[in-house]
């Protein structure tokens, strides 16, 4: 892809800057935001009472402070989630207001201590909270501008995913509407809308593409297949999603592909970034774009040659990485680390 195109690739703050500080907290958006990405990234799930909240999992106890708290020692339980038994506290069983007694923590403090020293500050963010500071921030954005007479800067967008669908539909907790409701209450319609929805299942997408024009991305791993489609005896994994017929069939109903990065470009037998698959290239053919996921600056995430040296939780070279994936004709990535991302963006054009 020639490096003088016209339409940047975007930079998406991964659960905000979760490099940086515990993630999905309204601090982490505003860092990322500060660093200059194009859209945070909230994963969404249900509270008991219908209330869009961003946690990494409904399963809140690796991800906040619940397990300190003997009020709701008898809310721990076991359930099975997409066909996976889970143990732990879950957000369905807690009211927003109870949720908001809780405080987070850092979910991966084995690989990111410096962020544990926030454990305990921040509160369990409301979709509608995150929506009301990223328009705080373009609006205080547009009157410095303004002031300083400068043209009017870029805006930002919302990314969001819904996490288990088809697990919280089960509950009577249906998200598709409420989400929709939302961002469309908030002002972002249409094709250019300034908000993404992305989902890993298929029906939950589908049904939000008769509700809305708002952009969608089908999210795809290496492996499995949708949980939605499993759960009705389809036999449709990922890889066959990727395959152009694959992919035609996606650019029914969505405008775009959110593959691990992996499968865009896999690493060699001497864990070195490969050759590029044929994936942008077939998905660009159905008229579908690609946001890769997720970069991270740490030496266990990296190829080898772009590590800074044996510490695994030791920053390297993410640049270098990002790099060669835009050179590969990427249209966006999903990164913890906005500031790597935005300085690579920005190089790259």
């Amino acid at each position: 892809m020639p490096k003088n195109r016209k339409i940047a690739p975007i930079v998406i703050g991964h659960r905000g800057a979760c490099g940086y500080v515990p993630e999905h907290t309204l601090t982490s958006y505003f860092i990322a935001m500060q660093d200059g990405v194009d859209y945070v990234e909230p994963d969404l799930v249900m509270t008991k009472d219908g209330v869009l909240v961003a946690r990494h999992e409904n399963e809140i106890g690796g991800t906040s402070d619940v397990a300190r708290h003997p009020e709701f020692a008898n809310r721990r339980a076991t359930k099975t989630i997409d066909g996976i038994a889970h143990t732990g506290w879950f957000t369905e069983d807690f009211t927003l207001a109870e949720l908001k007694t809780l405080r987070a923590r850092e979910r991966i403090p084995d690989i990111r201590p410096n962020n544990t020293r926030f454990d305990g500050q921040f509160e369990v963010a409301t979709f509608e909270e995150i929506l009301a500071l990223v328009a705080g921030v373009q609006q205080q954005r547009d009157m410095s501008a303004k002031q300083l007479g400068l043209p009017a800067p870029s805006r930002i967008g919302v990314y969001p995913e819904t996490k288990h669908p088809t697990y919280f539909q089960g509950l009577g907790l249906a998200m598709e509407e409420l989400l929709v409701d939302t961002l469309h209450r908030h002002g972002y319609k249409g094709r250019n809308g300034l908000a993404i929805i992305q989902c890993f299942e298929v029906g939950n997408l589908k049904a939000m593409r008769r509700m809305t024009e708002l952009p969608i991305i089908q999210l795809m791993e290496t492996e499995g297949g949708p949980y939605d489609l499993i759960a009705q005896g389809i036999k449709r994994t990922y890889q066959d999603m990727i395959t152009p017929a694959g992919l035609a069939e996606v650019a029914t109903y969505a405008t775009g592909i959110g593959p691990y990065k992996l499968q865009v470009i896999p690493r060699d037998a001497h864990d070195m970034l490969g050759e590029p698959t044929s994936l942008i290239k077939d998905a660009h053919a159905a008229g579908l774009q690609v946001h890769a996921y997720t970069f991270r600056a740490e030496n266990q995430f990296l190829p080898k040659d772009l590590r800074s040296g044996p510490e695994p939780h030791h920053l390297g070279d993410l640049g270098g990485e990002l790099q060669a994936y835009l050179n590969a004709g990427l249209d966006g990535f999903f990164t913890d680390h906005a500031d790597f991302g935005a300085r690579s963006r920005d190089a790259f054009l």
